[in-house]
This record gives C-alpha cells, sequence and structure tokens, in this order.
C-alpha cells in the first residue's frame, strides 16, 4: 500500500513539464531513535536537495514562468522512518527543504510509489532498491556517499554507459534513462558558460580520445552538451571523483 501526502506549503510544478526527482528519506535524515528530539541529523543526499532547489531557484530568476523545473518527492519505505513520518515533513519544513510530495510504503511496494508519481529519477544509497527500480522501467541512480556542494548540482555521465545504451537494444530503463538525459540537457541550455547552478561532466573508464569523442557526440546528438570530459583509459575513477565530488552517476546498468 502506498500513502502519498502532498506538501502545501510548496507550489506544486506543472506535471507535463516538472523532472521528478524520487530520494529515499533515509539518505536525506537520520531520525534515529525518538527521544524526543525532533531535530534529525543530515544525510550524504541533504546537499543534493539544496542544490536542485538551488537549480529551481536560478531558473525562476531568469524566468518567473519557467516549468521545466525540479519536482522533489521524498520516499520513505523503512518501517522505521514510517513511524516517524511527522518528523520527517517537519523536519524538511525546519530546513527549508522543497519537498512536493511524501510517499510511504512497505519496502515491496516502494517500486509502486515511483510509478505512481511518474518519477523520472530515482535516488538511493541502496544499490538493490536501484536496480528494482530500474526493472521497473524507472531510472536510477547511487548517490555519491562523498561531500558534496550544495551550490551547484554536480552530475557526472558515465560515457561507457552512453555509448552502450547506443548501440544496445532499447529498453524501458533505457528509454528512461535517455529522456532524462534531454530533461537536463535542455535545463542546462538555460544557464550561460560562467556561474551555471547545473554542470554536467562526462567521465569514460574505458577507451581513450576515440571513446570519449563518441560518448559526446551521441549526447550532443540528444541535446545535452557537457561542461568537462575525463577520458581515464583504463584509469581508476576514485581520484578524478573525489575532485569532481558529483551529487550521482548516470550510469545504466545497476545490476552489473
Amino acid at each position: 500500500m502506498v500513502s502519498t501526502i502532498q506538501n502545501t506549503d510548496v507550489k506544486q510544478k506543472e506535471a507535463d513539464r516538472a523532472v521528478v526527482v524520487a530520494v529515499t528519506s533515509r539518505a536525506v535524515f537520520d531520525c534515529g531513535a525518538d527521544d524526543g528530539d525532533e531535530v534529525c541529523e543530515v544525510g550524504v543526499a541533504f546537499p543534493l536537495l539544496q542544490a536542485l532547489q538551488r537549480v529551481n531557484e536560478r531558473l525562476l530568476e531568469e524566468n518567473p514562468s519557467e516549468s521545466l523545473l525540479f519536482d522533489v518527492v521524498l520516499i520513505t519505505s523503512d518501517s522505521q522512518q514510517q513511524q516517524q513520518s511527522s518528523r520527517i515533513i517537519s523536519n524538511t519544513r525546519h530546513h527549508g527543504l522543497e519537498i512536493s510530495r511524501f510517499c510511504f510504503s512497505s519496502e515491496e511496494d516502494f517500486t509502486e510509489s515511483l510509478l505512481k508519481n511518474n518519477v523520472h529519477l530515482f535516488l538511493t544509497t541502496d544499490r538493490d532498491e536501484a536496480a528494482q527500480a530500474s526493472q521497473k522501467g524507472v531510472f536510477s541512480a547511487l548517490l555519491n556517499g562523498k561531500v558534496a556542494s550544495s551550490e551547484q548540482l554536480r552530475v557526472v555521465f558515465c560515457g561507457d554507459a552512453v555509448i552502450r545504451t547506443d548501440t544496445e537494444p532499447p529498453s524501458a530503463s533505457q528509454d528512461a534513462a535517455q529522456s532524462f538525459w534531454a530533461q537536463l540537457g535542455e535545463m542546462r541550455r538555460r544557464f550561460g558558460m560562467l556561474d551555471s547552478p547545473l554542470s554536467l561532466v562526462l567521465l569514460t573508464s574505458r577507451g581513450g580520445r576515440e571513446s570519449c569523442g563518441t560518448a559526446l557526440q551521441t549526447l550532443r546528438s540528444r541535446g545535452v552538451n557537457m561542461d568537462e570530459a575525463y577520458s581515464l583509459a583504463g584509469a581508476p575513477q576514485s581520484p578524478i571523483l573525489s575532485l569532481l565530488r558529483p551529487h550521482f552517476l548516470l550510469i545504466n546498468h545497476l545490476q552489473d
């Protein structure tokens, strides 16, 4: 069973234009035991929500009637956190987070909440959850555990996955991925080269500059232009990711 609570403190986005991003509540707040302290510790996804909100604010500064905005949904499938639903909601208000809807479901039904809310991207720290959502055709990504900026939304595209998507037969999850890429690309074009609240980075692990160039061309053909591109040619990703500090990496094969 899925229960959804609309946040009346937040202006709801236009359903046909908004980019719906669902985030697991346990990645945003660590409420721990109900010890009487209403304020929860913030989690790894907290800077992400602030960065998403920053993009929306800048879009509306540029155009007050802008409808291409991030629409954030908080997903709670943990039974302990469900018992603390009022604390989760009050903490979003306490921290000034712009959450449109709160969804509560069992662990078995959490994918239903994603489908009901027409989620374009699901973000979690749990690889199994991400894989389950992907199998249902919901584009999913793992949150980066490193501390990221709250001022700029930094997204890393996995170039190897981009190339693989372009050569494999289409699937529901691949269609969802390409749709989200296009939405991000359209958002990025709203801003100039400098002082953008949204940064898109391409990271190609295998192959050399040729593979990186192929991935860039594939993304450009879909209206997505990168701010930065790196070809690792087999080198480990960890050092460059530590420098880039992305909020999440966009890949397609979480089951791998």
